[in-house]
């Protein structure tokens, strides 16, 4: 597999990861960098709760090294709030919004409810408001969303469909493009389950097997440094062209 995968975290400031993931004599104003030191990228949540300001994203640009991406979470306002009813605009206005992070631009995430269920009126606004010009991932909380009319629709309109590991959810490698976009909640519970170096060997079969030119990969099982601990393993088991014998090497 000819691919370089960005693997990372759903965010890097939590206090429950001093002492654990971060040294304790480490201030907190570096913990970025010390992030940094081993991913290459991150998911920002912040954007969900609060439009951020410019000033806020042009510092984001300024934090990150070379070669860095954000993948930021949108605004509440659009997926939970107006549920994709008349959000063009907001839309165009968010886009623009992350503008000054540039090179430093991944992937912009639109994570829906769980009680946005599947129905043809609601794939059809999505498909028409998002632009194809961005990458654009959306993460469905409902099962009723995975099925092959939802996923040829996407191919179509180059989106990308959020591949999960959560609790009662699918646990498929879904590809509609030539991205893969995969979310780690947990596979037995919301944000506290560590995964084992077999559940993560699998997931890196199936990234692999689908042969994207892109993939990316985030933690969101944050609870004790479990995400930390987790993408790494997962970009080492991604980076061996033997997948056994990486997961064998692991510490």
């Amino acid at each position: 597999m000819d691919l370089y995968p960005r693997v990372g975290c759903s965010g890097w400031y939590y206090w429950h990861w001093k002492g654990r993931v971060y040294p304790t004599d480490l201030p907190t104003n570096r913990w970025f960098e010390y992030y940094q030191q081993t991913f290459d990228t991150v998911e920002l949540n912040a954007p969900f709760y609060r439009w951020p300001k410019p000033a806020t994203v042009k510092n984001w640009a300024r934090q990150a090294s070379q070669g860095f991406q954000y993948s930021i979470k949108v605004n509440q306002t659009i997926t939970h709030e107006k549920r994709f009813k008349n959000t063009r605009k907001l839309i165009r206005e968010f886009y623009k919004v992350a503008e000054p992070l540039a090179e430093h631009m991944g992937c912009f995430l639109f994570q829906l409810p769980p009680s946005f269920h599947c129905t043809p009126a609601r794939l059809k606004a999505i498909v028409d408001q998002l632009d194809p010009h961005y990458r654009n991932v959306i993460e469905f909380r409902h099962s009723s969303w995975w099925n092959d009319d939802v996923f040829d629709a996407f191919s179509r309109a180059d989106l990308i469909f959020c591949s999960v590991s959560a609790p009662r959810l699918p646990a498929e490698l879904v590809r509609t493009g030539d991205i893969v976009y995969v979310r780690f909640h947990g596979a037995a519970r919301w944000y506290r389950h560590d995964y084992t170096d077999a559940e993560l060997a699998d997931w890196a079969s199936k990234v692999r097997n689908s042969s994207p030119k892109q993939a990316w990969l985030y933690f969101n099982n944050d609870f004790n440094g479990c995400a930390f601990r987790n993408a790494r393993t997962m970009r080492k088991l991604l980076a061996s062209p033997d997948l056994k014998t990486a997961n064998r090497v692991l510490p």
